[in-house]
């Protein structure tokens, strides 16, 4: 299983928000790559990037965060926020980025999906953020129509490979993570499904790796100490 240290990007800091909430906003470090280095001196080879301010303005206001990690460090970068053009997919995988994830786009915009998968392969992820059941859109504010099982069905047979699903609930608790979902999940579909949202412990990750999971997350567990990343990795090995 592959583990993904996250950091989410706000005015070129690294931060986290507590459920989505940009209210409740921490800073972790004004220095993101110091962190990506970190990550990297860990073991990790991946990394889990979300643009905060992308996903309010739909622009790409921490590119240069983005592509100096992308640039200067050995990890396989994705990122995710905000991300609703051609254009956009483009200038970040042009910066060096591996992965890029389309989330409210990918449910309101099934042209440009089928787009941007056509053209980009495996290159193009999607993050299915649960909320009761059902995928929230717009920065966790708005629930859509389609439940969780539907949107996943739909994904699959438009040929997305990833998906990186979030359950809001758990997001930056570190309560644990929902591993019947996770389990449930995995079980019903090909897609290599990475689990994000309140993996909080080494337990978790343990538990995910026996499910066979893609990936999984960390986020808020890393900032606090209550995951030891180096430890992660081996686990999740």
């Amino acid at each position: 299983m592959k583990i993904f240290p996250a950091i989410d990007l706000y005015e070129k800091k690294a931060v986290r928000l507590y459920k989505g909430d940009y209210a409740q906003m921490t800073v972790y470090s004004d220095n993101p790559i110091e962190i990506a280095r970190d990550f990297e001196s860990k073991g990790a080879e991946y990394i889990h990037m979300v643009d905060l301010e992308g996903a309010k303005s739909g622009s790409t206001p921490n590119i240069d965060v983005v592509k100096d990690i992308a640039t200067n460090t050995g990890l396989f970068v994705e990122i995710g926020g905000g991300i609703r053009s051609m254009e956009t997919v483009k200038k970040y995988l042009d910066c060096g980025v591996g992965r890029v994830i389309l989330g409210t786009s990918a449910v309101t915009d099934e042209s440009f999906l089928k787009e941007a998968v056509a053209t980009y392969g495996d290159k193009i992820a999607v993050g299915a953020d649960v909320k009761d059941g059902y995928i929230a859109i717009k920065g966790w504010i708005e629930k859509s129509q389609y439940s969780l099982e539907e949107f996943l069905s739909k994904m699959e047979s438009i040929g997305v490979k990833t998906i990186i699903c979030t359950d809001i609930s758990k997001d930056g608790a570190m309560k644990g993570t929902n591993l019947e979902l996770y389990k449930s999940l995995n079980e019903k579909y090909s897609l290599d499904i990475i689990a994000s949202g309140g993996v909080s412990t080494i337990d978790d990750i343990s538990a995910l790796r026996q499910m066979n999971m893609y990936g999984a997350i960390i986020g808020k567990a890393y900032y606090t100490g209550a995951i030891d990343l180096r430890e992660a990795i081996e686990v999740a090995k």
